[in-house]
């Protein structure tokens, strides 16, 4: 194939070589534009839909293809790549969509190991999730018990079913790490914390969330992806936590940033709560996904921390204040054009 010959050239040459999965996303393209800033030569994965102008833009090999079909990835993932980052996913919060994200999270999953396996891939980087540790309280580590094994969230129970995916690849001889984010904010964010953002500039936000988080900075994210290709050790798990901080915390530096003014006070839990099974309600009738739903309220009125120290340590990783984050991503949307404020 034309794009396993360019990618072996540059192999050759001493050029490192990557495969992308989910490059057109937000933690994705930011993967992609550390992996270029190091010299590293990306094919990049993309459906036939997908809007692949910034990836165009940036000079990597583009494949076309779907993680949910095994024969699209086997002919699009080069020979021996150097590493696979494999960070698409769906993120839905809404349970009319959790058969399309088993067939997305686990499923696909699934097939980006099997063809890695395949192609001799001398490196697996799984992008998961904080949410495989479950609904928890207070701060965690690596060793905290997954409960999204049994979570009645889509989300949770799919990455959770995604990481035995790839420690299933593991035991097949298959070389894995496995990143743990939690709350990313930051440049090229579209339907993440930058929805949120988006309401505030609009004087559109109906109230703030009562829980609190670990917010990451997506940048040092897609740093620790990189790292992690040599520093990460098989089959560890690394949580990329950053700064503790409530969303009432969140919403008012945003306000501040974006001069709107915004609620002082957070909703009451059950409040929240009451609002997502309402708008579950009515979103079964009119079949579009609603803003809130039982399973984002139930994570929004939960306060979860994570430690990031093994990540710090092994990694490199790095904390980035709040404020800094939210800038990094209200400048990217008003150059964007997708706010006016």
């Amino acid at each position: 194939m034309a794009t396993q010959e360019a990618n072996a050239s540059k192999s050759d040459a001493g050029t490192r070589t990557a495969f992308v999965t989910g490059g057109t996303g937000f933690v994705g393209i930011n993967i992609v534009d550390q992996l270029l800033a190091k010299g590293w030569a990306v094919t990049a994965l993309h459906r036939a839909d997908a809007n692949v102008d910034e990836l165009k833009a940036r000079g990597v090999t583009l494949a076309e293809g779907d993680i949910t079909d095994q024969g699209s990835l086997a002919r699009a993932l080069p020979d021996g790549v150097d590493a696979v980052f494999h960070a698409a996913a769906s993120l839905s919060m809404w349970s009319r969509k959790n058969a399309e994200q088993e067939a997305v999270n686990v499923g696909g999953t699934r097939n980006v190991v099997e063809a890695a396996r395949a192609a001799g891939a001398k490196k697996l980087i799984h992008t998961s999730s904080v949410s495989v540790y479950g609904l928890q309280a207070g701060t965690i580590d690596e060793t905290a018990e997954k409960l999204g094994r049994t979570s009645w969230l889509g989300y949770q129970r799919t990455k959770f079913l995604a990481e035995e995916e790839v420690r299933a690849g593991i035991e097949r001889g298959l070389p894995a790490t496995i990143l743990n984010p939690c709350s990313i904010i930051g440049a090229h964010d579209r339907t993440g914390w930058a929805r949120l953002i988006r309401m505030i500039a609009e004087d559109a936000l109906p109230g703030v969330p009562p829980g609190s988080c670990s917010f990451a900075h997506v940048g040092e994210v897609a740093k620790a992806h990189v790292a992690a290709v040599d520093a990460g050790g098989v089959g560890e798990n690394y949580l990329l936590g950053g700064v503790d901080d409530r969303y009432l915390t969140m919403v008012q530096v945003a306000g501040r940033l974006l001069g709107r003014k915004v609620p002082e006070k957070v909703l009451a839990p059950w409040k929240l709560r009451a609002f997502g099974r309402i708008a579950a309600a009515m979103a079964a009738v009119t079949g579009k996904e609603p803003r809130v739903t039982p399973e984002g309220a139930a994570l929004a009125t939960r306060n979860l921390f994570a430690d990031s120290s093994k990540a710090k340590r092994v990694l490199g990783y790095k904390a980035v204040p709040l404020e800094d984050m939210l800038r990094e991503s209200i400048d990217w949307l008003r150059t964007c054009g997708l706010i006016d404020a």
